[in-house]
């Protein structure tokens, strides 16, 4: 499902978001006065001594294959939560262009009815999908196991799936299901799925790419009424920087994490906290359908494989300067004003 959640004006963006939408991911400078590691024999990682004479660190890692082959389209894809929302826009875009899309969701029902959907769309031969809950573990191992065998590799990976519980409340009045429901889908969800992603690819010719979703919170600015869900958001940010280090470290080249932010879309997950007279107006102003954000983020995505290109990347629907473009139209001109939801 869709995860992508705005609804406080705490939650926009400044400047410091303004850039392209398909930008390298922002370097530490703090990283820039430590020692480089280097590959020892039997794939340990080493930084030299220090002053002291004691070892920095030592990590042990497989040693990667340098070489590989170009990604060209059409691209296999494979996207979690994508029987609904932004997920099964994804999905449609992507089969427009061409490619191959494995689909999955928790509903072995909503499963079925979007593949037979979208076969009859875009044909039999494009498109298959299975049930996998991206918290378990085995689950996501089964997922892997299925789309090898559908498509022997995948070259795109989308982690879509997320949730709130559909629960906009004070975090001491919240459900302790909701919150886990959250937490495990949210975060640990996210990191099984790149971690069974990442060694799927690590051994593909042609390496891959994970996108992992952000939403409200991820730039750590507060998201009252629904705390767990922006924490959660904010550590995927977070998880996808450690895991571009990791990669970095281990000099691995063919496989790449990045962060997709496709800003307030209009899904059930939105929308049912559509019942304050700031969060009418904010999704009024600033939301869009899953459509016209996945028709606008597609493109970028496939961009990356495209130019063959490995360097982090932070990919944006909705910037810092269309946000106040269309909050600038809305308080000049009353644009937008009972767009979606009526306002008070």
């Amino acid at each position: 499902m869709a995860s992508a959640l705005a609804l406080s004006p705490t939650l926009l963006p400044f400047s410091r978001h303004r850039r392209s939408i398909l930008s390298p991911a922002p370097q530490n400078p703090l990283l820039s006065s430590i020692p480089r590691p280097h590959l020892l024999g039997g794939g340990v990682v080493s930084l030299p001594l220090v002053p002291s004479g004691r070892v920095l660190w030592r990590v042990r890692a497989e040693t990667p294959k340098q070489e590989r082959e170009p990604m060209v389209p059409p691209f296999n894809v494979l996207i979690t939560g994508s029987t609904k929302g932004i997920g099964l826009a994804f999905a449609k875009e992507f089969l427009k262009a061409g490619d191959n899309v494995v689909v999955c969701s928790r509903s072995a029902e909503r499963v079925e009815l979007t593949i037979k959907q979208l076969r009859e769309e875009f044909g039999e031969k494009h498109v298959w999908g299975t049930v996998c809950d991206v918290s378990k573990g085995e689950d996501v191992k089964a997922l892997i196991t299925f789309a090898r065998d559908k498509l022997n590799y995948i070259d795109i990976w989308i982690n879509n799936a997320g949730s709130n519980a559909y629960s906009y409340k004070p975090l001491a009045e919240t459900a302790d299901d909701d919150l886990m429901e959250v937490v495990t889908t949210n975060t640990i969800g996210v990191m099984i799925c790149c971690r069974e992603a990442i060694n799927m690819m690590l051994n593909q010719p042609r390496g891959g790419h994970i996108f992992n979703i952000d939403g409200a919170g991820s730039d750590g600015r507060p998201t009252p009424r629904f705390a767990a869900y922006g924490a959660t958001k904010q550590s995927v940010v977070h998880l996808t920087k450690s895991l571009q280090a990791e990669l970095q470290m281990q000099d691995v080249k063919n496989v790449m994490v990045h962060n997709l932010s496709p800003g307030m879309v209009t899904t059930d997950l939105l929308m049912s906290g559509a019942n304050t007279k700031q969060a009418k107006f904010f999704i009024n102003i600033l939301a869009e359908p899953p459509d016209v954000v996945a028709e606008n983020l597609v493109p970028s995505i496939r961009s990356v494989p495209s130019r063959q290109s490995m360097r982090p990347t932070y990919i944006r629907f909705l910037t810092g300067l269309k946000a106040y473009s269309q909050i600038f139209s809305r308080l000049a001109f009353g644009a937008r004003r009972n767009r979606y939801v009526i306002e008070d």
